[in-house]
C-alpha cells in the first residue's frame, strides 16, 4: 500500500519490509527493477519536474529516507511504519549481499568515495563481492561517450544490486534511462551514502538521527553547499503538507 504525501506516493513498509522485498527480487532473478528513496527535498523537486514524477511511478519501491517524511505522513494521519535511510538500506543489503554471495556495483560519489566505501565494507565483510566501482566525470550526462562506459563497466561486471550513487535527480533519471538495458536486478539511489561509509563526510549522531535533526547536522558540516536545501526547502515543505491536510494540494 501507498500513501500520498504531497503529490507523492511513498511504500507503507518497514525497513526490513524493504530489505527482504529488493532481496527476493535479486534473488529471484526477477526484470530489472529501481528502488527510490525520497526526503522532503525530492518531493519539492517532484512537484515541478513531470518527467521525475513519472520516475517515480514506475519505480519498484519508493521509500522514506527522511524523518520529516514520517512526520508529514503522521500529520495527515496516514502514518507511515519506518524510516528507510539510503544509507542505512545501503550497508543493510551489503552486509546480506556477502551472506548471499551476491555481487553488488558501486556507481557516483565524490572521486574516490565508491573505492574508499568499498574497501570499508569488505574490511566489515570479508565475503562481499564488488563487482566494481566507477566514478563519472563530471557533466557525464552529457557526453555520449561517458555514458557508454558507465553501462558496458556495469554490464559487463553483472552485478546482482547496482547502488547509485550521483544526488537527486540526476541518479533517478539516470537509473530510470539505462536500468532496463543494464539487466541488473535491483538498482538503489541512495545519494550521499558512499562517502558517509567511506568517513569522507561525517554522519550525524544517532540521536539526532532518530529525532529528525540530521539534515540541522549536515547543514552544520556542509553549509556552502546545503544552506538553500534546508533553510528554503524545509519551510516550503512544510507549507505543501499545511495545504494538504486543509484540502488545497492535488492528489497523487
Amino acid at each position: 500500500m501507498r500513501i500520498n504525501i504531497c503529490g507523492v506516493a511513498i511504500d507503507r513498509y518497514s525497513f526490513n519490509e524493504v530489505v527482504e522485498r529488493i532481496v527476493e527480487h535479486t534473488i529471484a532473478g526477477g526484470k530489472p527493477e529501481y528502488v527510490v528513496t525520497p526526503n522532503a527535498q525530492h518531493v519539492l523537486s517532484l512537484q515541478e519536474d513531470a518527467h521525475f514524477r513519472e520516475i517515480y511511478r514506475h519505480a519498484f519501491l519508493v521509500v522514506p529516507d527522511g524523518v520529516p517524511l514520517l512526520w508529514a505522513a503522521k500529520f495527515l494521519k496516514t502514518p507511515l511504519k519506518d524510516r528507510v535511510n539510503g544509507t542505512d538500506l545501503f550497508e543493510k543489503l551489503c552486509a546480506i549481499a556477502a551472506e548471499k554471495k551476491l555481487k553488488i556495483f558501486l556507481l557516483g560519489g565524490r572521486p574516490g568515495a565508491a573505492d574508499k566505501a568499498a574497501e570499508t565494507l569488505v574490511a566489515r565483510h570479508p565475503n562481499l563481492k564488488i563487482a566494481g566501482t566507477y566514478c563519472p566525470s563530471y557533466g557525464f550526462e552529457s557526453k555520449p561517450e561517458e555514458l557508454a562506459l558507465i553501462n558496458s563497466k556495469i554490464i559487463a561486471a553483472a552485478p546482482h544490486i547496482l547502488f547509485v550513487g550521483l544526488g537527486a535527480p540526476k541518479q533517478e533519471k539516470w537509473t530510470y534511462a539505462n536500468y532496463r538495458e543494464l539487466g541488473v536486478p535491483v538498482s538503489v539511489g541512495i545519494g550521499v551514502s558512499f562517502e558517509l561509509v567511506a568517513g569522507m563526510v561525517t554522519r550525524a549522531p544517532i540521536w539526532m538521527q532518530k529525532t529528525g535533526l540530521e539534515w540541522f547536522f549536515r547543514l552544520i558540516v556542509e553549509p556552502g553547499r546545503l544552506w538553500k536545501r534546508y533553510i528554503i526547502g524545509n519551510p516550503l515543505f512544510i507549507l505543501l503538507v499545511l495545504r494538504q491536510r486543509l484540502g488545497f494540494s492535488k492528489s497523487e
